[in-house]
């Protein structure tokens, strides 16, 4: 009998240990799949971290688009209103990116305090944008859609 005890309990082990294991991977992979929301604001204020992969979102401020000539890297500054980010993005950009444009940028904070992007997401018609910058412009009294309810899609 003590055999058959102990062989059960071996075996009960292990499919703990492999569970255990399984768990720990699927929670690693979540991890960095997650990617944080911040506007221009809390990037000023210090919230993110460096190197740390985030989006930021706010306006296209008006006459910051600069295109490096021959290549495909443009830099341009995000407001929220209140404060600004500078964004370094290599790549095409979106067809409805322009200036004031509502923008969400996904990449990293660098050292310096700009942001380099990895990519860029321009909301696609005037009754979207996402709840995040939706808020953030809010906030900032930078609301531009004419009603005081958020547009569909964002939260309120």
């Amino acid at each position: 009998m003590r055999s058959r005890k102990r062989q059960r309990l071996w075996l009960v082990s292990i499919g703990v240990l492999l569970l255990g294991g399984a768990a720990a991977l699927a929670l690693t992979a979540f991890e960095d799949n997650l990617v944080f929301f911040h506007s221009p604001s809390d990037l000023k204020a210090g919230k993110a971290e460096v190197g740390q992969l985030i989006r930021i979102g706010g306006l296209v401020e008006d006459g910051s688009i600069a295109r490096q000539p021959g290549t495909a890297i443009t830099a341009f500054r995000v407001t929220d209103g209140a404060a600004t980010a500078t964004v370094t993005y290599e790549g095409i950009l979106p067809d409805l990116f322009r200036e004031g444009q509502g923008v969400v940028v996904r990449g990293r904070l660098l050292a310096d305090g700009a942001f380099q992007g990895v990519e860029v997401l321009a909301k696609h018609d005037e009754n979207y944008m996402p709840p995040e910058v939706a808020d953030a412009l809010k906030k900032s009294g930078h609301w531009k859609m004419g009603e005081d309810a958020p547009p569909k899609g964002a939260g309120s």
